[in-house]
């Protein structure tokens, strides 16, 4: 699988961590992340003093996997403006694991991120909250995020169903297909 943008990237890899964190009840490990971004076709360039490096030919991944996890997602290209950071950790007052989704850089990121965090609560080990996370496909020059019907339905139940999960733009379903007026990605829910 191939990937364009930080966004694939980003919404990819906390898909998978979030099924790890799911499973395991804790913030993911440094094999974990390791096992997922190899899992993306990412190619592991150094392993070694707590720091860890994937990349194809559009993304650079650097993932620090200490306790908390943080994992920036870089565009090749150098442009700080587009890149975003996956963060991982344990809330103590809440007593939830929250993974979320954010620009690298407030300042200079040229886009809206919409996501919402995942939130495990620890007691329950349920979710409080709806992320839509998924795996990026691409159709004809769109990118679609896929989502399975377990996430279709936790969405649904938000009643956030018309929001975009990429931008918070406006969207426009036909069947189990949506496409963002705003930013242009469509979603797809499958089994």
């Amino acid at each position: 699988m191939s990937f364009q943008d930080p966004v694939m990237v980003a919404l990819s890899i906390a898909d998978k961590l979030l099924k790890v964190i799911v499973e395991k009840r804790s913030v993911p490990s440094g094999e974990d992340v390791k096992k997922a971004l190899t899992e993306l076709d990412l190619e592991e360039v150094y392993s070694g003093k707590g720091l860890t490096l994937f990349r194809n030919r559009d993304i650079i991944v650097l993932a620090l996997p200490r306790g908390n996890l943080v994992i920036d997602v870089i565009p090749s290209t150098g442009e700080i403006g587009e890149a975003l950071e996956i963060i991982s950790y344990h809330d103590r007052k809440l007593n939830a694991l929250i993974l979320e989704i954010l620009p690298a850089n407030d300042l200079e990121y040229e886009g809206n991120i919409g996501l919402e965090p995942a939130i495990l609560d620890l007691n329950s080990g349920e979710l409080k909250s709806s992320p839509v996370f998924g795996r990026l496909e691409e159709e004809n020059g769109i990118p679609y995020l896929v989502i399975d019907e377990k996430t279709f339905d936790r969405w649904m139940k938000s009643g956030k169903l018309n929001v975009c999960p990429i931008c918070g733009g406006q969207l426009i379903w036909k069947g189990k297909q949506a496409h963002c007026v705003d930013c242009g990605y469509g979603i797809k829910v499958r089994e």
